[in-house]
């Protein structure tokens, strides 16, 4: 990982709904031009609609149902042997609702990236935006950060911030959240085909030419910090 990748990066996406964040994902590939492509989206409900989406744009797909295992190892280890199948670079989360098993994780290492609406290490798990409600903070948003087993736990690749409004609902701290995870997503997705990012040996997250790698939601939409200060 952050090397110069010799043929185009290979991502498979995990979804589990609509899939909007695949959809950034998708069309940064194609809109930028990007030396990459989705291999495959794997959804763990086969009525995701995500996949007719990706099925439309000529993507192929796979609805693996997780209720048909008996447990969550023994689903894991199908998945595994799926994803194994289509030799990706990445395994990018866009919205997919399951806890990964630490030898799912343990098989992909440093290979698994996941987006979470909160500022991780804050408010990991569900409901992150009644959490920030309830905590009274002023700022919120989003982490795309590597997987580890630890849940919504890892190396911080980017973060993406919207100001918390004092009439704020959970649908509507959700609705400015996700504006900033869409364009966040596809800036990483766009480093990650470049061979741009890199982990020290500390576990931190370099990635060449981006000085900064934080978004803010402004009035003009999302930018870059370091476009604005």
């Amino acid at each position: 990982m952050g090397d110069t990748f010799t043929t185009r990066c290979r991502f498979v996406v995990l979804i589990s709904g609509r899939g909007s964040n695949m959809q950034a994902i998708v069309n940064a590939i194609e809109q930028q031009g990007l030396p990459a492509d989705v291999v495959a989206v794997i959804a763990n409900k086969p009525d995701a609609t995500g996949l007719q989406w990706a099925q439309d744009r000529g993507l192929t797909i796979h609805g693996l149902d997780h209720r048909n295992y008996a447990s969550r190892q023994d689903f894991d280890n199908m998945l595994a042997e799926l994803i194994d199948s289509y030799h990706p670079d990445y395994i990018l989360l866009a919205g997919y609702m399951r806890v990964l098993t630490p030898e799912f994780v343990s098989h992909f290492p440093n290979s698994i990236v996941n987006i979470h609406p909160s500022l991780l290490p804050a408010f990991p798990g569900l409901k992150t935006h009644q959490q920030a409600l309830n905590a009274g903070v002023q700022w919120h948003g989003c982490t795309v950060h590597f997987v580890t087993p630890v849940l919504d736990h890892g190396p911080i690749i980017a973060q993406g911030v919207v100001a918390v409004q004092a009439d704020d609902n959970p649908d509507t701290l959700a609705a400015r959240v996700l504006r900033v995870e869409h364009r966040m997503y596809a800036d990483v997705t766009a480093w990650l085909a470049h061979g741009r990012v890199s982990l020290d040996t500390d576990q931190r997250v370099h990635v060449s030419g981006a000085a900064n790698r934080s978004f803010l939601l402004t009035p003009q939409g999302v930018e870059t910090t370091e476009s604005i200060l």
